[in-house]
């Protein structure tokens, strides 16, 4: 079968990650798409993350990986933690993953990051509720059950951590996708000292929030993205009010998740390959020492 998929599917795919269906509901509305039950559990393969293949191994001999943990107003907080050997001192990033919780892409883009010369931190933000489960509709049941403040202030304790880590140099940075991307958002305006953001299309601050924002942000949308996009212009508005410094890109023909390798229909090789490079000249201007 060939990759792409008819945009409606995708759509219909992303109201379902996104809470707003139930899955036997997706299942009929897909089914009535695409023909009928048999063709839609046929295009569901590409629809949902294949974790068979990745950029970077677990095991790359490059790297140093760990678990880290952390505490969070007397919550434990762990997460994945990835950066070159030697034990120099890095500038920190923290990788916010998405609705589907610290998964194996998720560590993936971590081990990416810390390829690119920092210290790379995934907070798993259901370690809380005893960890990501391999179970994707099970990890969105659960973080669809966290409270958004909580959920904030734990991930805000990961800046110190970070800054404090013996191989830290102190300066850290974030990058979040999806969920992670609104978050992304949000820890910019946390009062944390996190000198650099990058949310991929992630929902943004209320225009009442946006003083609040301490780090400069780098925006990234997909064109397609009907749902995220429809926020840009009065929070690109209040940027400019606020006089934030800021840098915003949209990626014509993609999709939300484009950045995501291991989802067929979604992924856009040129956007996030774009993206990417971008993300990584942002983080390296303003996490230098």
């Amino acid at each position: 079968m060939d990759h792409r998929v008819d945009q409606r599917i995708i759509d219909l795919y992303d109201e379902f990650t996104h809470g707003k269906l139930s899955r036997r509901e997706f299942l009929n509305r897909l089914a009535r798409l695409v023909g009928g039950t048999s063709a839609g559990f046929a295009v569901l393969p590409f629809l949902e993350n294949d974790y068979t293949s990745q950029i970077v191994a677990p095991d790359d001999d490059r790297l140093n990986v760990s678990q880290a943990e952390w505490d969070a107003d007397g919550t434990r907080v762990t997460g994945y933690l990835a950066r070159l050997k030697g034990g120099e001192r890095r500038p920190g990033v923290i990788v916010i993953h998405e609705n589907r919780g610290l998964n194996p892409h998720i560590q993936d883009v971590t081990r990416r990051m810390a390829l690119e010369g920092f210290l790379a931190l995934a907070p798993d933000m259901l370690s809380p509720l005893g960890g990501t489960p391999s179970d994707e509709t099970s990890a969105r049941e659960m973080l669809r059950s966290l409270e958004p403040e909580e959920t904030l202030v734990r991930l805000a304790a990961a800046v110190p951590f970070l800054a404090g880590h013996p191989e830290s140099t102190g300066k850290v940075g974030a990058v979040g996708f999806c969920w992670g991307g609104g978050y992304a958002n949000q820890l910019a305006a946390a009062g944390t000292s996190l000198a650099a953001s990058v949310p991929y299309y992630g929902r943004q601050l209320p225009a009442e929030e946006v003083h609040k924002i301490t780090a400069p942000l780098l925006l990234q949308y997909a064109g397609l993205d009907e749902r995220i996009n429809a926020g840009i212009a009065d929070y690109e508005a209040a940027l400019k009010a606020n006089n934030k410094m800021y840098e915003i890109y949209t990626y014509e023909g993609a999709n939300h998740a484009f950045n995501n390798d291991t989802n067929p229909a979604r992924y856009n090789k040129e956007a996030a390959e774009l993206a990417w490079s971008r993300t990584i000249a942002f983080l390296k201007k303003y996490l230098a020492s």
